[in-house]
Formats: C-alpha cells, structure tokens, sequence
C-alpha cells in the first residue's frame, strides 16, 4: 500500500463525511493505493457513529476507538502501529488541514527521499491570539531541537513508514515529532508550505495552556533524549562540581581557623560564620545530586530497552 492517513478525532461529527470525501475526490485522481485511519479520542458527540458508518460504506476506512480521552499523542501512536503505508500522513480532521496536499507530500517522501515532511502554515486564519504565542514557541524549538522548521505544531505531516514505527509519540510530544524522529536517526527532514483553511464547523480543542505545556515538555524531551540513558554523565558532574565547591569553602574556613590559632589571632568560631553553613549545605546538595545519577544509573541498567538500538542494515548475517 502506498499511503496511510491518519486522522486523530475530537468532537468533529460535522467535518468527517467531508473530509472523507474530499480525500477520496484528491486521490482517485491518482494511482495511488491508500487507507484512511480515524481516531476517535473519547469523543462526547457522534463521531464514532458517522466513523462506523463511513467505514461500512468505504473498505479503505478504518476506524479505532479510545474508551475515553487520552489525548492527540496517544491516538497518533496508536494509529502508527496500525498503517500500512510505505507513506504515512497526518492532518486534522476539522478540515483546517487540505487533501490538496496528499499528493505532493507522497511525491516528496517516494521521490525525493526525505523522510518527514512537516506542513508550514505561513498563512493562518487563526486570532493573533494564537499566531504571536506560536511565533515564539517555534522560535524557542528551532533553537532547542536545532530543526530549521516555521510551524512545528501543523498537524499536516507526511513520514516514510519506517519514521512512525520506531518512535514513541506519548504525552504531548505529538507536537515534537520531528525532533523524536531526528533523535532516532532519521536526519532528512524538510518543511514544505501547506494551505490553511478556516475553521469551518465547532470550536478549537486548544487553548493557551497549549503553549505552555509545549514549552515543558520540550525541555523534558530535550533532557530524556540526551541524559536518559547516561543519567550520571549530568547528576554526577554536577554533584561533584557543587561538593567541591563547598569541600573547598569548608577547607578554606578551616585552614583560616588553625592560622589565626597558630598566630593568636582573635576569630570567631567556624561555626558562627554563614559561610560554613553554605559549604555544608554545598556538599549535601552535591552528594544528593551524585547519588540520584547513581541510582538513574542503575535503573537504567535493569531497564528491558536500555539497549534497544536502531537497525537500520543487516549483512550476512
């Protein structure tokens, strides 16, 4: 099969018949072999039933349903694990996202060899409430990922199939697919400009807490995807520099201590200054540091996927 697309639902029983329909109308017109997987993430209105109904009706839908809401990540991962598609695409089902676009994103993964392709929407039809915050929150992840894409959040997406199936999208880090797929080993990422229609029925599932939630857990991916299999490497350098630094403050008071004895020089005790609390406090913090990348160390070690590497290529063997 050469494609599947994916589509997380919410709430959208007003929008799926068409946009099922829209897709079907963009590649008949190709010779391409394709499916249509739909989400339905707990939705509260009808959109499982206008699913089943579309699927009893159309062989190339399919449809699976979440007991209640877990959220975008959790139906695009499960999804994943279900494609067939040499090309896997994603867009949204509010029809905000066009089908226009399927077919160029396909021509760029098959004949172009990229291995993801994210949708730019340079032009929104958004409130400015939404384009400033996203502005600057794809500002701050081109500098944290080092990914040089405008519009990390565009739900439209195409991957080669290879992409979806080695990574695990969980939480919110639908939103850092590019950057998961980098970390994996999956270097040739491009961006390509996509239209951006008008929210033609319901309402927004996001609201501003979007940005903020998206701030942490990059930083959160940022840190796992560096540190999670070396804990120590950060814990235990910077417990070691913190110990020392108080080690050391803690000598120094000392050696001025047993000087001022030697001479008869009036000093107070080591213990009534401040500093000798700071240095103490210095060397717990420090030892606490290197005794939590020791046990990370060692959960690590007994964790079943510690060594569960990519493969890309097998010869002869």
């Amino acid at each position: 099969m050469d494609i599947s697309i994916v589509v997380p639902v919410f709430n959208e029983e007003e929008s799926l018949r068409e946009l099922s329909d829209w897709i079907e109308k963009v590649l008949s017109q190709h010779a391409y072999t394709y499916e249509m997987i739909m989400v339905d993430d707990g939705s509260s209105d009808e959109s499982w039933k206008v699913i089943e109904e579309l699927g009893s009706s159309h062989d190339w839908i399919k449809g699976i349903r979440f007991r209640r809401n877990y959220g975008k990540a959790a139906a695009l991962h499960t999804a994943f694990q279900s494609t067939n598609g040499k090309v896997v695409i994603t867009m949204d089902a509010d029809l905000q996202d066009s089908p226009e676009e399927i077919p160029e994103l396909t021509r760029l993964i098959l004949e172009d060899g990229y291995d993801l392709i994210s949708g730019w929407k340079r032009k929104r039809h958004d409130p400015i409430t939404k384009r400033i915050p996203s502005k600057f929150y794809n500002w701050f992840a081109r500098k944290v990922s080092g990914i040089k894409l405008h519009d990390f959040n565009c739900g439209l997406k195409s991957y080669r199939s290879a992409v979806v199936k080695s990574i695990e999208v969980y939480g919110d880090m639908h939103r850092y697919i590019p950057f998961l797929a980098k970390r994996a080993g999956f270097s040739k990422i491009g961006e390509k400009i996509v239209q951006h229609h008008a929210r033609k029925y319901g309402v927004t599932k996001y609201g501003i807490e979007r940005f903020i939630i998206g701030y942490l857990d990059l930083i959160s991916i940022s840190f796992i995807s560096r540190f999670g299999n070396r804990p120590m490497h950060l814990f235990g350098t910077f417990g070691t520099f913190v110990f020392m630094v108080g080690f050391f403050a803690a000598a120094w008071l000392g050696a001025q201590k047993i000087i001022s004895s030697v001479r008869n020089i009036a000093m107070h005790r080591v213990t009534e200054s401040p500093y000798f609390y700071l240095a103490l406090a210095a060397m717990i913090i420090g030892t606490q540091l290197f005794l939590a990348g020791f046990l990370g160390e060692l959960i690590g070690r007994s964790s079943s996927d510690r060594n569960s590497y990519l493969i890309e290529e097998k010869i002869n063997f």
